[in-house]
């Protein structure tokens, strides 16, 4: 396929979040980053939360986002998520939303992943997106049209080899969140299936060049996204304009597959 280039549109804010305190995870590079960003300017306070704090300084400025927060916590540790959640919810003056971004990658054939590097990826990617919703819960159900949104993976819906472990973790977010929209309920928890997106995560597996042209063909935009792109997924998901969507896996993967 003929790698194809696009603009990506640019969509003015028009504070569809002007108010929400919103926990974001993963803030620290990427798609996550890419999250917290989009919110504060649309008019959101955050709690930005990665183990790489720096990450986030660099991005946020002290004074320069309202009462948003960079705070640095391990999301597989439960003590750690219990009061870096804790701290968010003080900073912000409560919580009524969620978007759990963080997560590793794992590229090893199942045949000769070892226990640490599967047990880390499960303990990442599933187990944190659990321990970090529940530790925001308390603060979630004590206010109307409170939201989570998890990150699973196109690899959750659709694997290929070499990313069992990855693709493993990723279906178990699904699952959970389904469970989480039934018991939960009228709590809103969704979930964001990305494809391939250019990030460092992605680009340390491939060079800017084979990352759109070998990557990127196997989409039918022919092309991998833009961390933005998914971002605004995940605006949707949390905003008013989704506020009978529960429940759903929501593929962003520019036609890698189809549901």
């Amino acid at each position: 396929m003929e790698h194809k280039t696009t603009s990506i549109p640019e969509v003015p804010p028009l504070g569809r979040l002007k108010g929400r305190r919103i926990v974001v995870t993963g803030a620290g590079s990427g798609i996550g980053a890419a999250i917290a960003q989009l919110f504060i300017a649309e008019g959101a306070q955050v709690a930005a939360i990665d183990r790489n704090e720096d990450g986030i300084k660099a991005w946020l400025k002290p004074g320069s986002a309202g009462n948003s927060i960079a705070l640095k916590a391990d999301i597989a540790d439960e003590s750690s998520v219990n009061d870096a959640v804790k701290r968010a919810a003080e900073a912000l003056g409560g919580i009524d939303g969620l978007v759990n971004a963080a997560g590793v990658s794992n590229t090893d054939l199942l045949r000769d992943v070892s226990l640490a590097d599967w047990k880390r990826t499960i303990d990442i990617n599933l187990t944190g997106s659990f321990l970090v919703s529940r530790a925001c819960l308390p603060w979630l159900e004590t206010v109307q049209n409170s939201t989570i949104v998890n990150f699973s993976s196109g690899q959750g819906l659709q694997p290929f080899v070499r990313r069992g472990a990855y693709a493993a973790s990723k279906a178990g977010v699904i699952s959970l969140s389904k469970t989480l929209a039934m018991e939960w309920a009228p709590i809103r928890v969704n979930t964001i299936c990305p494809g391939a997106v250019d990030t460092p995560m992605v680009r340390a597996g491939y060079t800017a060049e084979a990352l759109q042209t070998q990557v990127g063909a196997r989409y039918a935009l022919g092309r991998v996204a833009e961390p933005i792109e998914i971002a605004r997924a995940a605006l949707y998901l949390t905003g008013s304009e989704s506020s009978f969507v529960t429940g759903i896996a929501l593929a962003v993967d520019g036609g890698r597959s189809y549901h």
